[in-house]
């Protein structure tokens, strides 16, 4: 081989050297319930992807998502000593809500990107605080809210913003589940399990007995950790209604509800309804704890997210224009024409986005594009669902500048809009 063609070769195999190096992403996993655990498998099936350590306030979480992940793995009782690792490019945070922010912004500073599970944060304070961190250290933060990454979706923009389904003034966005009569149950408070920190879980929420209800799943029921079904669930759907109607912002929020037939240990109301007026449209929510069928009927073949009988639509968003009605959640979409349209009666199936969501990070990750759900589109979707909470609270009609993210003329409602963490944790 000549010296030339030697050269060459050699600077190919380094290039090529180089590039797998840099297209190997390793991830940590912080917060390894069973959301945080599923989310990280399908994260593990992009080409070059390695979980090398796991984080959770209770060890056994940590543990088996060390398992999972592999001998070379570790698990961490403390976060913080996860986002030590120089080793690792990007960390998956699927705690609770009340710990989103505080670890997306440490892990901003320590110079990894970061997956972050919705809602983006407890309050509309601590998702702004999220986006500064992701501007100010440059890096990839995106929301979990995988519609975004949802091909069908796309279509449904396509149909509304191009005026197929004619002129849309009226949005519904609906979650229904029945927990009626038990709801959440109760429990007296006790010790907590073995391998659990309860004074790390509770962070910057305030300190209060260890009781399980308040712990793993049922955690969402309680203000201090979560805003219940609206933050929840209806964070997907209303994103989704801000990328279909081309807006970022309410003007005004109303809301009434309350706990009705659950005497259960939770706090958020089983009936909600909120109303919230757009530029050119009026949207409502509806989340129903006390029944499981929801808004709309069905067409005979198709498939309906998280149906649960023959006749159910417990969760979706529809868009009614003047010359038809569009249908949709996240496994497909309808359209059902006006009586006097010549619009065609249309429907279509796919599956769940998280995977392709999942995917879109990680080449994000490596090219440095902005995601589907970057964390500025997170946030403001976030916010929708907080405001929806906060009217509730103070039972008025408020007014909103989003510029400026306060309540117009309402002191009392804007300081809702954070709360004062409990020390050490009060760092944003």
């Amino acid at each position: 081989m000549q010296r030339r063609q030697f050269l060459t070769a050699a600077g190919v195999a380094a290039a090529r050297r180089l590039m797998g190096a840099n297209d190997h992403v390793t991830v940590g996993l912080i917060g390894c319930g069973g959301r945080g655990r599923y989310i990280s498998g399908l994260m593990r099936e992009a080409p070059g992807v390695e979980f090398a350590a796991a984080a959770d306030v209770y060890l056994p979480n940590a543990e088996r998502a060390r398992e999972w992940a592999g001998p070379s793995a570790t698990a961490y009782q403390d976060f913080r000593r996860l986002l030590e690792r120089k080793d690792i490019d990007a960390v998956l945070v699927a705690t609770p809500d009340h710990w989103h922010a505080t670890i997306a912004v440490l892990a901003c500073q320590a110079g990894k990107d970061v997956y972050v599970e919705k809602p983006l944060a407890h309050n509309v304070r601590e998702g702004r605080a999220i986006v500064n961190a992701a501007r100010r250290y440059n890096r990839i933060v995106q929301a979990g809210t995988q519609h975004r990454s949802s091909p069908h979706f796309r279509e449904v923009q396509q149909l509304v913003q191009s005026g197929v389904i004619g002129k849309v003034n009226w949005v519904r966005v609906w979650n229904y589940a029945n927990w009626f009569p038990q709801g959440i149950g109760r429990e007296p408070d006790s010790d907590p399990p073995t391998g659990l920190n309860w004074d790390f879980y509770l962070g910057p929420a305030p300190y209060v007995p260890y009781n399980r209800k308040r712990f793993l799943v049922t955690y969402r029921w309680f203000w201090d950790y979560s805003g219940g079904y609206i933050t929840d669930f209806g964070t997907h759907r209303l994103d989704t209604v801000h990328q279909v109607m081309g807006v970022t912002a309410p003007q005004t929020i109303a809301a009434s509800g309350g706990r009705f037939s659950l005497h259960d240990a939770g706090e958020i109301p089983d009936v909600l309804q909120v109303t919230y007026e757009y530029p050119g449209f009026v949207m409502s929510y509806e989340s129903c704890l006390l029944n499981g069928h929801g808004v709309g009927g069905r067409t005979p073949g198709m498939k309906y997210y998280n149906a649960k009988g023959a006749e159910d639509r417990p969760n979706g968003m529809a868009f009614y224009g003047t010359d038809g009605a569009l249908y949709a959640d996240r496994i497909g979409y309808e359209v059902y024409p006006e009586p006097k349209s010549t619009l065609e009666r249309k429907q279509m199936n796919t599956t769940d986005a998280t995977k392709l969501h999942t995917a879109n990070f990680i080449d994000c990750v490596r090219s440095r594009n902005a995601p589907n759900a970057e964390v500025e589109i997170g946030h403001r979707s976030t916010t929708v669902a907080h405001l929806g909470n906060i009217a509730f609270k103070t039972g008025k009609k408020l007014h909103w500048n989003a510029a400026t993210e306060e309540f117009i003329d309402d002191g009392e409602a804007s300081k809702l809009l954070s709360r004062e963490a409990r020390k050490p944790w009060d760092l944003i």
